[in-house]
C-alpha cells in the first residue's frame, strides 16, 4: 500500500514560502507540476514595472523578463519565452496573437484537459469508478490512489485537474472505454472533429510518448469548446477543495495553476511539465464578458508569458454590438397581399468581440427574401441575418415580419391584372 504521507508531502508543497513562489515564477530551473503548485496569496511587496493596465490582480506582482530565445522580427511579444503560444477568443476562436501555434509539441499534461472533456461528454457525473492496479500503479505526479478504491467520477476529474493526478487520468480512461489505448483513440477522433487536426494522444495523461502531441493552436480551441459544456468550467476554475477520499488528514487539494490566483477574471485550465514538453500552460479568462484563452508550450517563464499574452488579447478587443434588437433590416416587396411592403425587423440583439486590429474578422450575411408572398402573420420568422468571423457563422438572428398582412381576395386580383394591363 502506497504510503499517506506522500499526499501531505503535495499539499505541504503547497503551503511554501513567498520567497519561493516568487522563485517559481522567474527562475528558469525545472521543477515538477507539484513544485509549481505554490501559493499565489503570498506574492506581495516586490517591486514590478509590468504594464499598469494589466490584468495581474492588485496585490501581486512579477519581474519582467529579458527573453533570450530568438523570435521573429515582427513578433508582438518578444520578451515572452515561449516556444510556441497562441491567445484567441473563445467565442469565435479568432486569433489575436500567435508565435509558431501550428507546431507540433510534446503537451504533458495539459493532454488532461482533453480527457476531461471526453469524460465530460461520454461519462456520469456520479458513476462510480473503482480504482485498478495499472491506475494506482502510475509514475509521476498522483493523488495517491489505491488498488480498489471507489470515487465518483466527478470527484476525480476534478482531482486530476487540480493536482494533475496521473493516476486519476488512467483510472478515468479505463472505466469510460475500458482501456487507456481505446480511450486515447476515443480522445483524438473527438479532438478532430473539434478542429484539433495536428493532435494525436497515445494516452490519457500526457506522459512522454513521440506520437503523443498537439499544438498551441489545437490546445486553444479545445479549451474554448470546454467552455461550452457543463461543469467544465466549474471543475478547470476550483482553486481547493475537500475530498473524504484524500489520503491525508486535511482532505485538501489546491489548484497547481497559479493564474486563478494571479490574474483577473482567471477561469481555467491546466499546467503541464515534462522534461520532453518543457513548461507548458493553458490559461483562461473572462473578463466583462470577453473569454480568452492563453496557451503557451516550451515556456521558461510560462507564469509570465501567461500574463503577457492575456494582457495583450485584452488589449486588442471589446464586446460590440453588431447587430440591434428590434432593428429594420428591410423593406419587402409583398405579393398577393393588401400592402405593397413591410419591413422587416431582428428579434435578438448580437452583441461579439470586436478586435481592434483586425476590421476586417467580421461579415454580416443578410438571408432575405426578395418578397414576401401573403398571407402573412405578425412575428412570422422571413430570413435571418448571420453573424461570420474568420468566414466561420458564430451567431445568427431572425428576422420577422412587423404586421399582419391578409392575402387579396381573387375578385381583387382579377381586376387589378385587368387594370395593369390597360
Amino acid at each position: 500500500m502506497k504510503s499517506k504521507l506522500k499526499i501531505s508531502t503535495a499539499i505541504l508543497t503547497t503551503a511554501i514560502s513567498s520567497l519561493a513562489l516568487f522563485n517559481s515564477l522567474t527562475t528558469a530551473e525545472p521543477v515538477s507540476e507539484l513544485q509549481m503548485a505554490q501559493p499565489a496569496e503570498t506574492i506581495t511587496n516586490q517591486q514590478s514595472t509590468i504594464n499598469p493596465n494589466s490584468g495581474l490582480n492588485p496585490g501581486y506582482s512579477i519581474t519582467p523578463i529579458q527573453n533570450t530565445k530568438p523570435v521573429p522580427p515582427n513578433d508582438k511579444l518578444p520578451n515572452m519565452t515561449a516556444t510556441s503560444a497562441v491567445v484567441i477568443e473563445a467565442k469565435t476562436g479568432h486569433i489575436i496573437y500567435q508565435r509558431d501555434a501550428h507546431r507540433k509539441m510534446f503537451p504533458a499534461s495539459t493532454t488532461k484537459m482533453m480527457t476531461l472533456i471526453t469524460a465530460l461528454e461520454y461519462g456520469n457525473l456520479d458513476e462510480i469508478v473503482t480504482v485498478s492496479n495499472n491506475a494506482s500503479g502510475a509514475e509521476g505526479s498522483t493523488l495517491w490512489l489505491e488498488v480498489g478504491e471507489k470515487i465518483p467520477l466527478g470527484d476525480l476529474l476534478s482531482g486530476m485537474m487540480m493536482i494533475s493526478g496521473n493516476d486519476a487520468a488512467i483510472a478515468i480512461a479505463e472505466h469510460v472505454d475500458g482501456s487507456v489505448p481505446k480511450f486515447a483513440a476515443h480522445m483524438t477522433k473527438r479532438a478532430k472533429e473539434l478542429g484539433a487536426k495536428d493532435t494525436n494522444f497515445t494516452n490519457a495523461n500526457g506522459l512522454p510518448d513521440e506520437n503523443h502531441y498537439t499544438t498551441a493552436y489545437d490546445l486553444a480551441i479545445l479549451a474554448a469548446y470546454g467552455y461550452s459544456l457543463d461543469h467544465f468550467e466549474e471543475i478547470v476554475s476550483t482553486k481547493e477543495k475537500i475530498f473524504p477520499w484524500v489520503h491525508d488528514p486535511a482532505h485538501l487539494l489546491r489548484n497547481e495553476n497559479q493564474m486563478l490566483w494571479l490574474y483577473q477574471g482567471g477561469n481555467g485550465v491546466k499546467t503541464g511539465y515534462t522534461d520532453a514538453a518543457g513548461r507548458c500552460l493553458i490559461s483562461a479568462s473572462n473578463r466583462n464578458g470577453v473569454q480568452l484563452i492563453a496557451v503557451v508550450l516550451d515556456s521558461v517563464y510560462m507564469w509570465n508569458d501567461s500574463i503577457a499574452l492575456l494582457d495583450y488579447g485584452f488589449s486588442k478587443v471589446e464586446n460590440s454590438t453588431l447587430i440591434r434588437s428590434n432593428e429594420t433590416v428591410d423593406n419587402v416587396p409583398i405579393i398577393s397581399g393588401r400592402k405593397h411592403t413591410m419591413p422587416v425587423k431582428t428579434t435578438d440583439e448580437i452583441v461579439m468581440p470586436v478586435f481592434k486590429d483586425d476590421n476586417e474578422a467580421y461579415k454580416i450575411n443578410y438571408d432575405i427574401p426578395s418578397f414576401l408572398r401573403a398571407p402573412i402573420k405578425k412575428g412570422d420568422t422571413v430570413g435571418k441575418v448571420r453573424v461570420l468571423c474568420d468566414g466561420q457563422e458564430v451567431a445568427e438572428t431572425n428576422v420577422v415580419a412587423t404586421s399582419d398582412v391578409e392575402q387579396k381576395s381573387f375578385f381583387k386580383m382579377i381586376l387589378n391584372a385587368i387594370q395593369s394591363f390597360f
